[in-house]
């Protein structure tokens, strides 16, 4: 996919200062790296009368299926194979957006050291896109980029087939912008916004912080604009709680504009220094405090953070003094390297950090490392196993590492009905293998408590629904057994990796079970 960006000049001011617009020099052909591929910059023709960039991006197919895991336009339910077969390499959508937006960022900017007043100019433009997706055909191309300041907006459908007429159009276009009262930076802006509103399927997840870049690419037009509804629901994903939240704002511009002041002074209901409206507290905020307050209730010291991630809990503990040893556990390197980074290790002092050690290990393989400890922490980890790994990881933390307290939290299935931005029978994360309802959660419990020796207490976390209860539920293990040799694994039935200090034989068992039962 591809598009062009072509300007006219005079020996004066020459048509290769968008070069210097660009930031990129005429007589290159540059190379960009991105997400899903290689984004090119080059100049067919680079001369003092007429100079024009094309920017070309090569999409890598594979790449494209690995991070996009099916979605946008590869799970469009018009396309059977359409992780395998579909328009992306071809036609300009989100995908040239992000890149437009990564190769210039200056230019998008308005910002040119070298050439100030021409980026602040108007310029003679003329914007080539070759085959752009259009859902609404091409009156809706017209519709969206006719009020924007452009002399000519040439839309011509593209054929299906060249050779077979009667087949008729398809739902592609081409499209030529030619104006001469807009600066670079504008032009930029409109393409990064609306380019991705006409194909109607971003290859990425929508945010909340959309809407800051919607509003920010979008000033000085979007406000005004007859279809802006369509341009924030679109550009949005149809994501109905940022659509409005970008309408509310963009109306506030919007009346602004008109009476000539500044957005402040518009919406100056509220004296936001005696606001005292407390904002919604995260989710994860909720359940950091919740599993803080078991601990402390529980008297534990010594705490263990199986599945640690990128170290948020972590980072609470040590706030705590009471809590004298805290050690995260994590298989992944990478998210171990993230906590280290967030925690600043290197930088802390000895004493606080003779406290916290973050370690890399599989919660599925008893490990010796993890005995003797006064509790240990799941915090949203069970859910990421598949269920038949599950009694690995049980023997493990309640079996064989054995603290005096577990706390366990996972997400509540029954709550996902109110998120409006969670489609139906979706699961919160793509790597979730199950949720459970608070009665699954439950009976799982149970047996677990009654399998170990514990006893277990159910609380839930964060606001809690009456009729589908709270968005997490947490459960709190406590050992009811006299036992108290925890530093040492009392199954004679197993042995010890000399090189790691890991029991591996409960672990093997159940993948030999589950390769037994992918054979049969």
């Amino acid at each position: 996919m591809f598009l062009t960006i072509s300007t006219t000049g005079t020996p004066e001011r020459p048509a290769t200062d968008l070069g210097f617009l660009l930031h990129k020099h005429p007589e290159r052909a540059q190379a960009f790296p991105t997400s899903h591929g290689i984004a090119h910059v080059l100049y067919p023709e680079a001369t003092a009368e007429r100079c024009t960039a094309a920017l070309l991006l090569e999409v890598d197919p594979v790449a494209l299926v690995r991070r996009g895991k099916g979605k946008g336009r590869g799970g469009a339910p018009d396309a059977a194979l359409a992780q395998y077969v579909n328009d992306r390499p071809y036609a300009a959508s989100s995908l040239l957006a992000v890149a437009l937006a990564q190769v210039f960022k200056t230019a998008l900017h308005g910002a040119c050291r070298a050439l100030p007043e021409r980026a602040a100019a108007p310029l003679p433009l003329r914007i080539e896109v070759p085959v752009l997706p259009a859902r609404g055909g091409a009156e809706l191309v017209r519709e969206l980029f006719g009020p924007l300041g452009w002399t000519t907006v040439d839309v011509a459908p593209v054929a299906l087939d060249a050779q077979f007429p009667e087949w008729g159009d398809s739902r592609y276009v081409s499209l030529v912008l030619e104006g001469g009262g807009l600066r670079l930076a504008d032009a930029l802006n409109q393409l990064y916004v609306l380019l991705p509103v006409l194909d109607d399927a971003k290859h990425y997840w929508v945010a909340p912080d959309e809407v800051e870049k919607l509003l920010r690419a979008g000033e000085g037009w979007l406000a005004s604009h007859p279809r802006r509804e369509l341009i924030t629901t679109r550009y949005l994903a149809r994501r109905r709680s940022l659509a409005r939240e970008a309408s509310e704002r963009l109306e506030l511009v919007r009346l602004a504009e008109a009476e000539g002041l500044d957005v402040e002074d518009v919406d100056n209901a509220v004296d936001e220094a005696r606001d005292t409206e407390e904002r919604p507290v995260p989710l994860a905020v909720h359940r950091r405090e919740a599993i803080l307050s078991a601990l402390r209730s529980a008297g534990a010291a010594r705490v263990l953070d199986l599945g640690c991630g990128q170290g948020q809990l972590v980072q609470e503990l040590l706030k705590d003094v009471r809590f004298t040893r805290i050690v995260g556990v994590d298989v992944s390197v990478r998210a171990l390297t993230v906590a280290a980074r967030r925690l600043r290790l290197e930088r802390m002092g000895e004493r606080q950090a003779s406290r916290v050690e973050l370690v890399q290990g599989s919660l599925t393989y008893t490990d010796k490392r993890l005995g003797g400890y006064d509790a240990a922490v799941l915090s949203e980890v069970i859910e990421h196993l598949d269920l038949p790994r599950l009694p690995a990881l049980e023997y493990a933390v309640f079996g064989s590492a054995r603290p005096r307290t577990v706390v366990v939290t996972t997400p509540n299935v029954e709550y996902n009905a109110r998120w409006d931005s969670l489609p139906a029978g979706h699961v919160r994360h793509h790597d979730h293998r199950f949720e459970w309802s608070r009665a699954e959660f439950r009976k799982w419990a149970a047996e677990v408590a009654e399998r170990y020796g514990y006893a277990v207490e159910f609380t839930p976390v964060g606001p809690d629904d009456p009729e589908v209860g709270a968005p997490t539920q947490m459960g709190v293990f406590t050992r009811t057994g006299t036992d108290t040799d925890t530093d040492t694994d009392t199954d004679t039935d197993t042995h010890t990796n000399t090189d790691t200090g890991t029991d591996t034989a409960t672990a093997t068992a159940t993948e030999d079970e589950k390769k037994k039962e992918d054979r049969a």
